[in-house]
């Protein structure tokens, strides 16, 4: 290793530290944190000024402008679900049917299926009080028992958030490594499953004992309007991802019966197809209340509120991956990646942890991730898929307090700062090791 490589590894350190710090002790914003951090990256690393501005713009600018609109139709969709009732709908009758016994089970499913086109903490805001509720009324149930049923549905919501697009972070990774997307959802859904099995319902009969909960101290949106079906909501919820699943269906099709289909193939772009979502939500979940003023204004209150936050942090993701690019630790990671024969699943996994447990968040992990990654995957042969899905799991790896996520699920759960840790972030955990073993195994297996 050069004298250069060990100044762009103190450089890439220090940056991130500096994110910490700011972002942890001083209290700003990820978006300025990120922001400093990236600037500190590429100085420290011998580039100049105008360079390093320039690398910012490049990410950022790149960044927003392929995931900011999947990001915004995603939460106009999630605002949507939440302000007709039609997200609750859906718990509701899962948990109505589950019974008191398979309710972790149905919540579990619950937020799998809600979790699917949504942006983690839209799904959070949706689901999580209609669980807490039929918590509250499981008869004779203890806080254990409440608990056990709320951590299996954040699990759901967190697995997909993590390894299935098209959710922001997977979708991007999709794209900056030219993976196949219809390919990782399969794959993404072969390891989420048994992910959430064992991260959620099985786990939280360990952790979830002894937790007391206080009250939740958040509560979502609504409007006055009649709740829709519960097969209407649901409809709404699988609709962009059938219309992404079904771009996939020309190329499985004979080359003489393709081009019959081949409308599916534009209709499974992620923004086209959450475009589709939302314009076939508003009548689905409305009926002719959605041509109301009212109505309108408090989807796009509710769409607009968090956007801003999300997708500033995301930019500033960005940016700091595009410095870190820029300045050569993508190059580097390949020279390390072959010279050391270390598995670029494992890589992937490990630098995603590293930036989630610096940033707290795990959409930026991805981004930053993946930005480096293209290099590794050509020069090692790595199938784009698994590494897309390596870095989810990594993303998630032990949500804390510069995280958040995980003050918003101790607000909804009612833990206590200790007990958070206790659950959401060893849930957290669980996903993240337990997404790896299986994506490596599933990739010996399937590849």
């Amino acid at each position: 290793m050069t004298a250069a490589d060990l100044q762009l590894i103190v450089a890439a350190l220090a940056g991130i530290a500096l994110s910490i710090m700011l972002i942890v002790k001083a209290r700003l914003h990820p978006f300025v944190g990120l922001l400093c951090g990236a600037f500190a990256v590429g100085l420290l690393a011998g580039l100049p000024i105008a360079a390093t501005a320039g690398a910012v713009q490049k990410g950022a600018g790149d960044i927003l402008g392929g995931t900011g609109l999947v990001v915004a139709l995603g939460l106009a969709l999630g605002a949507m679900l939440q302000l007709s009732d039609g997200a609750a709908g859906i718990a509701r009758t899962a948990l109505r049917w589950s019974g008191a016994k398979g309710a972790p089970w149905a919540a579990l499913l619950t937020g799998l299926v809600i979790g699917l086109p949504l942006f983690f903490e839209t799904g959070l805001v949706l689901l999580l009080p209609i669980v807490a509720s039929a918590a509250a009324a499981l008869p004779g149930a203890g806080d254990s028992a409440k608990l056990r049923l709320m951590l299996s549905a954040v699990t759901g919501l967190s697995v997909v958030h993590a390894l299935v697009p098209p959710h922001p972070g997977p979708l991007l990774a999709v794209e900056a490594l030219g993976a196949d997307l219809g390919l990782t959802i399969l794959y993404g859904l072969i390891v989420a499953v048994p992910t959430a099995i064992l991260a959620g319902p099985l786990l939280a009969r360990f952790t979830a004992r002894g937790v007391r909960l206080g009250a939740p101290t958040l509560a979502p949106a609504r409007v006055e309007v009649p709740a829709p079906p519960v097969w209407r909501a649901l409809l709404v919820v699988l609709l962009p991802v059938a219309l992404i699943a079904a771009g996939q269906l020309p190329a499985l099709l004979p080359p003489a019966a393709a081009p019959q289909v081949a409308w599916l193939a534009a209709a499974s772009n992620p923004v086209l197809a959450l475009l589709l979502a939302c314009l076939a939500a508003l009548p689905l979940l409305f009926g002719r209340a959605a041509l109301r003023a009212p109505v309108q204004s408090a989807i796009w209150a509710e769409t607009v509120a968090p956007a801003g936050a999300i997708l500033l942090a995301i930019g500033a993701g960005g940016a700091l991956k595009q410095v870190l690019v820029t300045a050569g630790l993508s190059d580097l990671l390949v020279r390390v990646s072959t010279g050391a024969a270390l598995s670029p699943l494992l890589l992937a996994w490990g630098i995603a942890v590293c930036i989630r447990l610096a940033t707290g968040s795990a959409t930026v992990a991805t981004i930053t991730t993946a930005g480096m990654m293209p290099g590794v995957v050509a020069a090692t042969g790595a199938s784009p898929e698994w590494v897309v899905l390596a870095i989810g799991a990594g993303s998630v790896f032990f949500s804390h307090v510069n995280d958040p996520g995980f003050w918003l699920v101790k607000s909804y759960l009612g833990t206590d700062t200790p007990g958070t840790f206790r659950t959401w972030s060893a849930l957290e955990t669980a996903i993240s090791v337990i997404g790896l073993l299986l994506v490596l195994l599933a990739s010996t297996v399937l590849s």
